[in-house]
């Protein structure tokens, strides 16, 4: 098989596992009525982009602004609060023609985005319950942070955005839901509470994958971005958001090692090519670092990634499992808890299609 031929570890991208997932986020944003600008934090790849298909995206660094305005994409929310220090590299990006919308949550972020004299359009973050980052919908501050943006000026206030990120907390569809109404909710009370006042609001921005994929109104909204859902992972799995199956990322390891006297075999993936994210565990504390699979990205009942070192990945092996059936050198996929930090460790994806490998597609990475 040819990817007995590759260096590992190194990623394995299911393409049709891709395409479905995208179909299926696509579906339910026309379910909504809304548009959709896909977060491409999680692939960070051109080819996976035009793959989605959208013309409007979501980045979380600047290096990815610039990588997919090279690559043609020209409607770019930078979905991170400023700092006073990106202005100007953010303002090599408008002066090329990039529409780029920046995130503030404070009044003084909101002055120094004004007294740069560039030509921004600006977003105010509001917090809907995850708290992170934003302002909450009721608080002073937003109007504040509203007026900083006065009649003279090319920096514009454009809209609100907010990030449901407490719905990967609930492991049921009523219970995402129910926080994706909140979410809905809270910007749109904050978009009309700057439209009261007079403010022009354009943008009213929300969105994770889970809300995304089953909220059951988005009235009042133009936008949900969602990321996570090109790929799916071992987090949203355990959630019930995805099946295994619909898991198009994965691992290709080798097993390197037999610790007998632990019981455990060791592979060449560890805490660097896997991540040391255990978001799955909150409902499912036997996947560990990862669920391990067969060649064909099959999960082997039982078998998960225990622990990891910088290098070794620890599989623990049960009772019904022999180290004869994994010799040294066999390899095996492993499942990710988080796509997204996964994927960061590496520069390219090594793309699957009906079970045969075929191209690779670069991605980026860094600030």
């Amino acid at each position: 098989m040819a990817l007995e031929t590759l260096e590992t570890p190194c990623l394995i991208l299911d393409r049709n596992r891709l395409d479905a997932n995208i179909a299926r986020m696509r579906a339910s944003a026309e379910r909504l009525g809304v548009r959709l600008r896909p977060h491409l934090k999680t692939a960070k790849s051109i080819e996976v982009a035009r793959r989605v298909g959208a013309d409007a995206i979501t980045v979380s660094t600047l290096r990815e602004a610039e990588y997919f305005a090279d690559g043609g994409f020209t409607d770019i929310t930078y979905a991170v609060g400023i700092a006073p220090g990106r202005l100007d590299r953010a303002g090599k990006l408008v002066a090329r023609g990039v529409d780029l919308k920046i995130l503030v949550d404070t009044p003084d972020a909101a002055r120094a985005v004004v007294e740069s004299g560039i030509a921004f359009k600006v977003l105010i973050e509001v917090d809907c319950g995850d708290g992170r980052a934003g302002i909450a919908p009721d608080d002073p501050r937003l109007l504040e942070t509203a007026a900083a943006f006065g009649s003279e000026g090319p920096a514009r206030l454009d809209g609100v955005l907010t990030h449901a990120g407490h719905s990967y907390g609930i492991a049921d569809a009523d219970g995402v839901a129910r926080i994706a109404e909140e979410e809905r909710q809270a910007i749109v009370r904050a978009a009309d509470t700057l439209r009261s006042a007079g403010y022009a609001i354009n943008t009213v921005s929300a969105g994770s994958t889970p809300t995304a994929l089953m909220s059951r109104d988005a009235t009042g909204l133009t936008e949900y971005r969602a990321g996570v859902y090109v790929f799916f992972d071992m987090d949203q799995q355990s959630r019930g958001v995805c099946q295994e199956d619909d898991v198009a990322l994965s691992v290709l390891t080798t097993v390197i090692g037999h610790n007998r006297s632990a019981g455990k075999v060791l592979l060449d993936a560890g805490g660097l090519a896997l991540s040391k994210d255990t978001g799955a565990n909150a409902f499912r504390p036997e996947v560990g670092y990862g669920a391990v699979c067969d060649l064909d990205a099959r999960p082997i009942d039982g078998l998960f990634v225990t622990s990891v070192s910088q290098e070794h990945g620890h599989v623990r092996l049960g009772p019904s499992h022999s180290f004869e059936d994994y010799p040294v050198g066999r390899r095996l996929r492993v499942l990710p808890n988080h796509a997204c930090m996964t994927a960061a460790a590496y520069e390219s994806y090594n793309i699957l299609e009906d079970g045969a490998l075929g191209a690779v597609w670069g991605r980026c990475n860094g600030w």
